[in-house]
């Protein structure tokens, strides 16, 4: 079908799209339409598909109009997106949908014009991106770190033993509990509760930071408490909420903690025969986990300076998708689904709108950076083949003990080969940014704040 197309760029990476089709084409297809009518229709006093058009017009006329000009228009949209010729940044993101602007109308003495409006991949200019200029901290893997690590495997290694009965839960216990929160009745409050929950009192490693509350408590034990949580956010969902909970002690034991020598080494692997293995296995493990995060601070500064010479639009529909995505993570993370967050959100006097204005800047900048590695990677051509993809696989095969056929098998069943050809594509053009550029060496940072927040 002859139609001509008309692009027009808005603002926010949106465009709109004005289509002409002759209407010559458009008077042929709602005779089609007819025929297909008028074979298929039955009207008293005719016989199927003997119905003429003029009496189906009569009688069907405006819908037949109607029905004619969706039709029209959404092959016609069709059509168009799914040409192959058609510029990637001419046609609407996945999660954006075109929108008819000004429902035309059918007239055979015309050609037939309508427009839909969408969102589209950003175009950007890329600016400065070689010879730029990075700082990271000055930083290694100390006998501290290395000590703290070992403490860590002794905590995980240690015996758990019951409690003396009567004794009171202290900090380093390990503590099981049921518990839920209250409404001002002292019910209990829908989908809060939670059985045999454990960890490890004093380590805070619960949504409700109640550790203090617990302390004292006998195997047992019921106990009621309001809790105010300060307004910090980041800290705790709860920011700034006043809660009534329940906690009910069912089990408490302690740790007792291995001898740090050849005996617990051989007891982490077998393939550790004294101590110092261990040790050394320790701190190879942890020079690579700080040669990832310097890269990652690395790549991360080299993106800041790109983003200041390389401006976008964003497209309202990317950001949105981009915080819809972060509230379902933050569900997963706690637990829970996103419902249970919005409950909590709006108890706390907040909406989905507050809570994605806060995010919202550091979205926006996530998708800056996304979209600059994209183009580079475009513009220089930069490219995965199977000898590469068969070279990680091999990696992986060593790494993880398991056959090359193994793992092939594991990517072409999981549908996430495209996964690691990206996951390649983007290590090989961070690769180049670092070539490209100078990276200087900062001011003495021990390890776990280089760590920090990492990932």
């Amino acid at each position: 079908m002859p139609v001509t197309k008309e692009i027009t760029r808005l603002e926010q990476s949106n465009v709109k799209l004005t289509m002409t089709i002759p209407k010559e084409d458009v008077l042929s297809q709602y005779q089609d339409l007819l025929k297909d009518y008028s074979k298929n229709v039955q009207l008293p006093g005719f016989r199927k598909g003997k119905v003429p058009h003029n009496v189906l017009e009569r009688k069907f006329g405006e819908a037949l109009r109607e029905e004619a000009l969706g039709k029209i228009i959404e092959k016609t949209i069709t059509e168009i997106f799914d040409d192959e010729n058609m510029p990637k940044d001419e046609k609407p993101l996945p999660y954006s949908r075109p929108e008819l602007q000004e429902e035309p109308k059918l007239d055979f003495e015309q050609d037939l014009s309508f427009s839909i409006v969408y969102d589209v991949m950003p175009k950007i200019s890329i600016g400065q991106w070689k010879g730029l200029e990075v700082e990271v901290p000055d930083v290694s893997v100390s006998e501290e770190d290395l000590n703290r690590e070992l403490e860590d495997l002794r905590e995980r290694n240690a015996f758990v033993l019951d409690r003396d009965e009567g004794a009171e839960a202290q900090n380093g216990d390990l503590v099981t509990i049921d518990h839920c929160e209250l409404d001002d009745t002292g019910e209990v409050l829908p989908d809060s509760e939670r059985k045999d929950f454990a960890f490890t009192l004093g380590s805070s490693q619960n949504a409700y930071m109640f550790d203090d509350d617990i302390i004292g408590m006998k195997k047992g034990d019921a106990k009621e408490f309001t809790k105010t949580y300060p307004q910090t956010p980041g800290d705790t969902v709860f920011a700034g909420k006043t809660l009534k909970l329940k906690v009910t002690l069912t089990a408490l034991k302690e740790k007792k903690l291995p001898d740090l020598d050849d005996d617990l080494a051989q007891d982490i692997d077998e393939k550790f025969n004294t101590l110092d293995d261990l040790k050394n296995s320790i701190r190879e493990r942890l020079g690579k986990a700080l040669e990832q995060r310097l890269k990652e601070l690395k790549i991360n500064g080299l993106l800041e300076k790109i983003m200041e010479n390389s401006p976008v639009s964003l497209p309202e529909s990317m950001v949105r998708v981009e915080l819809d995505g972060r509230i379902r993570n933050l569900a997963r993370r706690f637990g829970t689904d996103t419902d249970r967050i919005m409950q909590m959100l709006a108890e706390d006097g907040q909406g989905l709108e507050d809570i994605q204005g806060k995010w919202r800047p550091s979205a926006e900048k996530a998708l800056h950076s996304r979209i600059i590695l994209e183009t580079i990677m475009e513009e220089q051509h930069i490219e995965v083949n199977d000898n590469e993809i068969g070279k990680e696989m091999e990696n992986m095969a060593g790494e993880f003990n398991e056959s090359i056929d193994v793992i092939e098998d594991r990517f072409r069943n999981d549908n996430s080969l495209e996964y690691l050809k990206d996951e390649i594509r983007e290590r090989k053009l961070f690769d180049l940014l670092l070539a490209e550029n100078t990276i200087k060496t900062g001011i003495k940072t021990n390890y776990l704040d280089v760590m920090a927040n990492n990932g």
